[in-house]
């Protein structure tokens, strides 16, 4: 079990709560306008980072225990970096990726006697992945500080490795790095600059989804483009006795909400009834015996997973 401290600090995942719940009627305001329907992320291939591994990687890294990185006495800005891997038509999500991750610590430097900061994951049944770090301090590169970053080994199953590095929105060291300032070609580090959003216990959040050669199970050729539905709205997050969700449906389809914990699981189906283009509600209120932790969940429209999010149950 996670100690009190990082429990603390585990339990409001702000960036991204979506709801769960056994769905009532509608309580629809209007049809979902088309501002609102718009695409949350384009389908770009993960691109290879310039500098590739860098020096600093160690072979053999540990897989990751409660998918910890950096322990709790570990100093730094506290963050939680989650997304999801799928191949290159982004109609497919990818389980058994291995995620290998590594960085530098809060002063900027890597461990390379043995394994502090470094190690790896596996994306789930789903296609997910998550791991809880803390944000990578900078070190002189020549005359520049390199900007913050987390050195990235992916390998779905019986395809290639990609190796990359991801980097952090408002950075005033991207602009003057060999690395990061690249914006096309085969480096391009655009889509590989997430934005961070901290929560109201002071942890970082980022999600960054992973485009990559592979095969996987079916999601739906558009279901990145949300032209089907998306949630709006929840609260409150960490999820206590009750949660409420606000999402809408964007075209008639039988709509699915299902719950899978941290490892892929099914936890439960709520919802799977036809709706029409409107703004529903819901509620979630969970079992006393529910345990905490990460779940991942997943909006279904006509049986493709048009949405995810993650929600924390405390």
């Amino acid at each position: 079990m996670a100690k009190k401290n990082r429990r603390s600090f585990l339990k409001n995942v702000s960036l991204s709560t979506l709801g769960l719940g056994l769905v009532g009627k509608s309580s629809a305001t209007s049809i979902v306008s088309a501002a609102e329907n718009k695409s949350l992320i384009a389908c770009n291939k993960t691109t290879l980072d310039f500098y590739g591994a860098g020096p600093f990687y160690t072979d053999n890294p540990p897989f990751l225990k409660n998918n910890v990185l950096a322990s709790d006495s570990e100093v730094g800005e506290r963050m939680i970096i989650s997304g999801r891997i799928l191949n290159l038509e982004c109609n497919e999500f990818i389980p058994d990726t291995i995620v290998d991750v590594w960085h530098a610590n809060d002063a900027g430097a890597y461990d390379n006697d043995a394994f502090n900061l470094r190690g790896y994951v596996k994306s789930n049944e789903q296609g997910f992945y998550l791991f809880e770090t803390i944000k990578p301090g900078k070190y002189l590169n020549g005359q520049s500080f390199r900007p913050s970053h987390i050195h990235f080994k992916v390998k779905p199953p019986n395809f290639p490795l990609l190796t990359t590095q991801l980097y952090f929105e408002g950075d005033d060291s991207i602009p003057g790095d060999a690395a990061a300032s690249i914006t096309s070609g085969n480096f391009n580090a655009s889509n590989r600059i997430i934005s961070l959003t901290k929560n109201s216990d002071n942890v970082l959040e980022g999600t960054f989804d992973i485009i990559i050669d592979g095969e996987g199970m079916t999601v739906g050729v558009n279901d990145l483009h949300i032209d089907k539905g998306m949630v709006y709205k929840v609260s409150s997050n960490p999820v206590m006795d009750e949660l409420e969700i606000h999402y809408g449906v964007f075209k008639h389809a039988r709509v699915g909400i299902k719950i899978f914990d941290i490892s892929g699981k099914l936890v439960s189906v709520l919802e799977d009834s036809e709706k029409t283009p409107e703004k529903y509600f819901a509620y979630w209120r969970p079992e006393t015996n529910t345990p905490s932790g990460h779940y991942f969940v997943s909006l279904s429209v006509n049986d493709l997973q048009v949405h995810y999010q993650k929600v924390f149950k405390a």
